[in-house]
């Protein structure tokens, strides 16, 4: 009988990243461009994995939005796994993805003062998943 060990380096983030407002309008702006950014995705299957320009609709969509700090390998975290919840004036972001840089940056551009945390070590907050 042979057994056979393995370890693997996946496992399960579940961060938990919460941009808050200084009003509800901001976040609503916010949450807004995150979803056109998913939709646009969603509407053209255009693909960004390793991408090194952005195609010109895409660029037209963060020109529109007033996004200049995206990367386009960073526009594929868009089509992750990640849930995004408005709540009065903040976002709450919940993904098991550790590479989600691209919604840091949007709440940034988008004026929030951003927490960012693992839900495994912070269980308490009743965030993650």
């Amino acid at each position: 009988m042979k057994f056979w060990n393995s370890y693997g380096s996946e496992h399960s983030a579940n961060l938990v990243m919460i941009g808050h407002f200084k009003s509800n309008t901001d976040a609503q702006e916010a949450q807004e461009a995150i979803e056109k950014i998913k939709e646009h995705l969603t509407r053209t299957d255009e693909t960004y994995e390793d991408a090194e320009r952005f195609t010109q609709p895409m660029l037209d969509v963060l020109r529109d939005l007033k996004v200049y700090s995206l990367q386009p390998r960073e526009i594929s975290q868009f089509t992750y796994d990640v849930s995004t919840k408005l709540k009065d004036d903040k976002i709450v972001i919940t993904t098991d993805e550790s590479d989600f840089s691209a919604f840091l940056k949007i709440l940034i551009e988008y004026s929030a003062k951003v927490k960012v945390y693992s839900a495994h070590d912070y269980t308490e907050t009743g965030e993650g998943r």
